[in-house]
């Protein structure tokens, strides 16, 4: 029941319920559990955050700067739109609404500490040499490393190309992929990384556009908050003997002098073992044009809004959605046409962020499945004004380009292509399952 007021006389609102009215919300009992879940993978000694939230000393001088990022849903970093489109995730890192509740309230009753004896155990968590990965699926079968560059503590943005051979003499199959630069100071001027499959392969994966014009296929993208790609069961990527990885490392000054490498972790399937479907890295465009002919337009103090289509040759999976863009990207959406015209939303991310190339992984049971002859369209949108705080200078006219101050727009999926008889399976494999949970 709440106390409110009108013109001075004190009325009760039914069915309302004040902070006053709940218990006191404390860091032991309530926010410390919220903090393990959610924050510290990033937030403990000697990860990639600039503050650790482990124990309450060290978490209580944030607690107003904490409160301020979890409403305005800025941390954790994840941006995807709750409102439309998949809404099921492997890697879901969204507070509740309970939980954004909860910690506020704690701060607006002061941050108490409560009793020590409410704290959880702590979490224990891997050293920052060791892949994310390893802990579901060992250490990886093979690390492949980029030659490594020394940046210099001023200078403009560098593109770091090397190649890497592949140490393989058979064609073997991947179920899982993991990229990082070598180091925690190489995280500070890895901007980000692709690395590109160099093979021959007469295979592009169904698509015209799946392999630049330097005869690669995207195999893994790394930006800061990018974990690993684990395929799922039955699914793979393949690799061919005297393949290469061709690396493209953007990286930019700092104030200090760093050198660094960037190297990927690849988990094989075993010897012999052939998945039934076959997955590839796509980055669907946002803007026209292909491989480094690509047009943008983005006119001095504007929002400016651009749109790509690709159709899919053949039944596919989405199992991914990772936005990329600069300082000026806004927002960015992937629809799905079908052949017969029905729209689908497939995921609307309405608040980018520059700092946190987030990858939004469908749960098996929610990855969308498409017919052949569909259509995917990828809409950006550009906040080239004063009101966008990312800008550097908006009264610059802006245009495609690598450089954080130019702009780009993809939308990385990987997809994994299956037969009309698979796709027409599963299709009623899903409606079976969603009318007995009616």
């Amino acid at each position: 029941m709440r106390v409110a007021s009108f013109y001075g006389v004190a009325l009760l609102v039914p069915g309302v319920v004040l902070a006053a009215d709940l218990p006191q919300v404390t860091f032991s009992r309530d926010i410390a559990p919220i903090l393990q879940e959610k924050c510290q993978e990033c937030h403990h000694a000697g990860s990639m955050a600039p503050m650790s939230l482990v124990t309450y000393e060290e978490t209580r001088p944030w607690a107003k700067a904490i409160k301020a990022r979890v409403v305005a849903r800025q941390m954790p970093p994840w941006h995807i739109d709750p409102t439309v489109g998949v809404q099921k995730f492997k890697n879901d890192m969204s507070l509740s609404e309970d939980q954004i509740r909860r910690i506020a309230q704690w701060v607006d009753e002061g941050a108490p500490a409560g009793d020590p004896k409410d704290m959880p155990p702590p979490k224990q968590w891997p050293n920052a040499d060791e892949w994310k990965a390893a802990k579901e699926l060992g250490p990886p079968d093979l690390v492949i490393k980029s030659e490594p560059y020394t940046m210099p503590a001023h200078h403009q943005d560098v593109w770091w190309r090397p190649t890497s051979d592949i140490p393989l003499t058979e064609a073997r199959w991947v179920k899982a992929v993991e990229m990082r630069p070598g180091s925690l100071a190489g995280r500070r001027i890895t901007h980000h990384a692709v690395a590109y499959l160099a093979q021959d392969d007469p295979d592009n994966g169904g698509l015209d556009t799946q392999a630049d014009l330097r005869g690669r296929a995207p195999l893994m993208e790394w930006a800061i908050g990018k974990g690993y790609d684990l395929y799922r069961p039955n699914t793979g990527k393949l690799l061919l003997p005297g393949s290469k990885i061709s690396w493209d490392i953007h990286i930019h000054a700092v104030g200090d002098e760093i050198r660094d490498h960037v190297e990927l972790g690849i988990w094989l399937y075993p010897k012999g073992q052939e998945p039934k479907y076959r997955t590839y890295l796509t980055g669907f465009q946002a803007v026209q044009g292909r491989d480094r002919l690509r047009i943008l337009d983005i006119p001095p103090n504007t929002i400016t809004q651009t749109q790509n289509f690709t159709v899919l040759k053949h039944a596919a999976i989405l199992e991914n959605f990772q936005p990329h863009m600069h300082l000026r990207g806004k927002a960015m959406e992937v629809e799905a046409i079908l052949p017969d015209g029905t729209r689908r939303v497939i995921s609307y991310v309405g608040k980018f962020n520059f700092n946190w190339m987030t990858n939004y992984i469908y749960a098996d049971d929610a990855a969308p499945v498409l017919p052949a002859g569909t259509i995917i369209k990828v809409t950006a949108w550009y906040d080239n004004t004063r009101a966008n705080v990312n800008n550097p200078d908006p009264d610059q006219w802006v245009g495609y380009g690598d450089r954080t101050v130019d702009e780009m727009g993809h939308a990385w999926m990987n997809v994994t292509y299956i037969s009309d008889q698979d796709y027409a399976a599963l299709i009623k494999q899903r409606e079976t399952t969603l009318t007995a949970s009616r």
